[in-house]
């Protein structure tokens, strides 16, 4: 049986080299958290990690909370998760997670928190189980589920995979090497140009769109768009311009809305203005799908459906902050959703079903699309972690933005900057300031030492330089 014996909760304040602006928000800094559990696996004890961001205005997109009072809520979260974690006794990691995500789920529904947010705290403690497991038992994430030892029951979360298995759906291999889709801020400077003096970062790294394209040759992006028509329209053209110049290769794309958008027929009409404002054939045939335009108070409602059958034509939609409980995204289907999009905090099995699900609608033509995406994650563990994940689902198109707006790992103790380098100079390289930095080249990443790693990062980290509390 599988029990957990021990929580401790890690924490470093981060800040970023740069602004960056989604939905409601703008970042500045955020909290980086550590979750270090020991789990009993039948006798033999094995200690998993997980990390994450805590970031204010996306679990919960609400303008009138204080950020404290979101971190407070996203702490009391994982300490909830971790305290149902302590009374589960399970013979796999599946029959784990589930009785943990149901207890969570209860529990944040009595407390009056959505779903979204309740179960970060089970993918947290979900993704130290993973480490933990993958450890004791010597095997990679993706060797886990393809031979099922992890116990996944996929027809218990979707019904119509019902008598399968991951390893009928899942690539044979990840790829070893993926596309570093660039997210483009609504605030981030096009040109070196339109940065004003007192806002450059001297840090070695490029800050504008147009000197990041030079520096890790970029050519697949994604661009926040909020709905205001004029300066979306304005942005669009000039960053269509700018691939057209910068990326001779070619190019691809995906916009985010970040859920502008709370009338439904609204974002029909927007698009199609849009489209005549930027008219530009080749950058719209680049465009690889538009992620969660409208607000999730309405993204799931039958008015979407409606809209679909009424928009034959429309560019592919997936849903991203509405995929927030296992049947969203069956219903985003049925209402003519495209797809969904991969994050860990949203959860591995839960992701992994969802791969599946998608999958299975691809092997009888049906439009199946899941992508991967960020919330500006970073090192040492969360992004080695899911990069892991998104590759071993099949994903090849990965947003990653926590290099942009984050200077490497030089705000993390040397120690751990050292054992990154050691262990992943595949996927890091020393930046000329000497700390460790995300090596783009030619807009991909090579994820080989994270894909053999237990579940995506390698070794022991050694966390005790920072501040940390028994949970």
């Amino acid at each position: 049986m599988i029990a957990l014996r021990s929580a401790v909760l890690s924490h470093i304040p981060l800040r970023a080299r740069m602004p960056f602006r989604y939905g409601i928000a703008t970042m500045t800094e955020v909290t980086h958290i550590f979750l270090r559990l020991e789990f009993d696996f039948a006798g033999r004890t094995e200690t998993g990690l997980a990390a994450d961001h805590l970031p204010p205005k996306w679990f919960t997109k609400d303008p009138n909370r204080a950020l404290h009072e979101e971190v407070d809520e996203m702490l009391a979260v994982i300490r909830a998760a971790v305290g149902h974690a302590r009374a589960i006794r399970a013979a796999t990691p599946f029959a784990f997670w589930r009785e943990l995500y149901t207890a969570q789920a209860a529990w944040g529904a009595a407390q009056k928190i959505p779903p979204l947010l309740a179960q970060f705290g089970t993918s947290l403690v979900e993704r130290a189980l993973l480490d933990a497991f993958c450890r004791a038992r010597g095997v990679t994430l993706a060797t886990a589920l393809h031979g099922n030892i992890l116990g996944l029951d996929l027809g218990t979360l979707h019904p119509s995979l019902a008598g399968t298995t991951a390893h009928d759906w899942l690539p044979a291999s990840p790829p070893t090497e993926v596309f570093a889709r660039h997210t483009v801020g609504l605030s981030d400077p096009i040109t070196d140009e339109e940065i004003p003096a007192d806002e450059r970062v001297t840090d070695g790294l490029p800050q504008s769109l147009v000197a990041c394209i030079r520096f890790y040759g970029l050519s697949h992006f994604k661009l926040k768009i909020n709905g205001d028509a004029p300066r979306d329209h304005a942005r669009l053209a000039r960053m269509a311009g700018v691939f057209a110049r910068e990326c001779r290769g070619g190019y691809a794309y995906s916009l985010d809305g970040n859920e502008s958008f709370h009338e439904v027929a609204a974002f029909a009409d927007y698009v199609r203005d849009l489209q005549a404002g930027v008219g530009d054939a080749a950058f719209w045939s680049r465009l690889l799908f538009i992620e969660q335009p409208w607000h999730r108070d309405v993204a799931l409602t039958p008015a979407i459906g409606a809209l679909a059958r009424a928009w034959p034509n429309r560019p592919p939609i997936i849903i991203d902050e509405s995929d927030a409980e296992l049947t969203s995204l069956p219903t985003a289907l049925n209402l003519g959703y495209a797809g969904t999009s991969h994050k860990n905090c949203k959860g591995i099995f839960k992701g992994v079903a969802n791969a599946c699900l998608l999958a299975r609608r691809r092997a009888v033509g049906l439009p199946a699309m899941l992508s991967g995406e960020d919330l500006s994650n970073v090192g040492p563990v969360a992004l080695l972690q899911d990069l892991a994940a998104a590759a071993t689902l099949g994903v090849t198109s990965i947003e990653r933005n926590g290099h942009h707006y984050f200077a490497g790992l030089s705000q993390f103790p040397a120690s751990v900057q050292a054992h990154i380098l050691e262990h992943h100079g595949d996927l890091y390289t020393r930046s000329a300031a000497g700390w460790p930095r995300l090596d783009v080249r030619d807009g991909r990443l090579q994820i080989g030492s994270v894909l053999a790693a237990p579940f995506g990062y390698e070794g022991e980290l050694d966390l005790s330089g920072l501040e940390s509390v028994v949970v």
